[in-house]
């Protein structure tokens, strides 16, 4: 094989095994290469990466040592990414009945999911994490996309609980848009105890599903490092139950009087 088709393959390779641990024998025996000329060849691949803000190459020294991709996403990327997405939210034919955002057809995009989990990937990317966490049924693509980059697996929590999950814990929360008791559930084989979970939903107004995800989180000893939300509502009538998070979007007014809409850029920007 040529080099430029051994480093072809190689980046495939990187990009398709995010964040697996491979051993520089595996790549020698693969392409029947000296080490010297597959080290080389992964410096070339970290320096494009790197050069692209796509991500780095990781070494691990030692017998059990190797190399690994680390996705990233250039933050300049992600605000021009963001900067877009809001020129499309802000469509005053988006206004549903009650002061709410149309935003299916977005979840629905392969493209702007895609998207969507690079950068929530980049920000989670140096958090040790097993599971990806959502509620059915909007979070689920964001979930997926996000899982693709940190390629961990995805726990999704019903609110009606499957037969085809078996035991199940369920427990009950406070929902922050219409104060009303209700009640989530988990298979009880899902997550393992002491996990570690990111917690994933699409929208966030005072925080009572995601505290509902935390309390559950509890029941399975498991620990949740990280909170990301794709849009957060501006409601300063309503306490926050929720502090330590990651929003992307910020919804700041939806008017059906005017057919006005006001998103500004999530804390995400703020953090960075």
């Amino acid at each position: 094989m040529k080099r430029s088709e051994r480093i072809v393959a190689m980046t495939y390779h990187f990009k398709e095994n995010p964040r697996k641990l491979i051993s520089l024998p595996y790549f020698v025996d693969t392409f029947e290469a000296a080490k010297s000329s597959v080290s080389e060849d992964i410096d070339i691949i970290d320096e494009m990466f790197q050069s692209l803000g796509v991500g780095r190459i990781e070494t691990t020294a030692g017998a059990t040592g190797g190399v690994r991709y680390i996705p990233d996403y250039d933050f300049n990327n992600g605000r021009y990414f963001i900067e877009q997405l809001i020129k499309v939210l802000e469509d005053a034919e988006r206004i549903l009945p009650g002061g709410y955002i149309y935003m299916s057809d977005v979840l629905g995009d392969n493209n702007y999911v895609r998207q969507i989990g690079k950068v929530f990937g980049a920000t989670f990317r140096d958090i040790e994490v097993d599971y990806i966490v959502t509620v059915a049924t909007k979070g689920i693509p964001l979930a997926y996309a996000i899982a693709e980059v940190l390629n961990v697996p995805i726990v999704i929590i019903r609110r009606d609980p499957k037969v085809t999950e078996g035991s199940t814990v369920s427990i009950n929360y406070v929902s922050g848009s219409s104060r009303k008791i209700q009640t989530m559930a988990l298979a009880k084989r899902s997550i393992p105890e002491g996990s570690n979970v990111l917690l994933v939903d699409d929208f966030m107004k005072a925080g009572g599903t995601i505290k509902g995800m935390e309390n559950l989180m509890e029941e399975f000893n498991a620990t949740v490092k990280g909170i990301g939300v794709l849009a957060e509502a501006e409601d300063e009538d309503e306490e926050r139950r929720v502090d330590d998070y990651i929003s992307l979007l910020k919804i700041q007014e939806v008017d059906e009087r005017t057919e006005a809409i006001k998103i500004v850029p999530g804390n995400y920007f703020d953090e960075k």
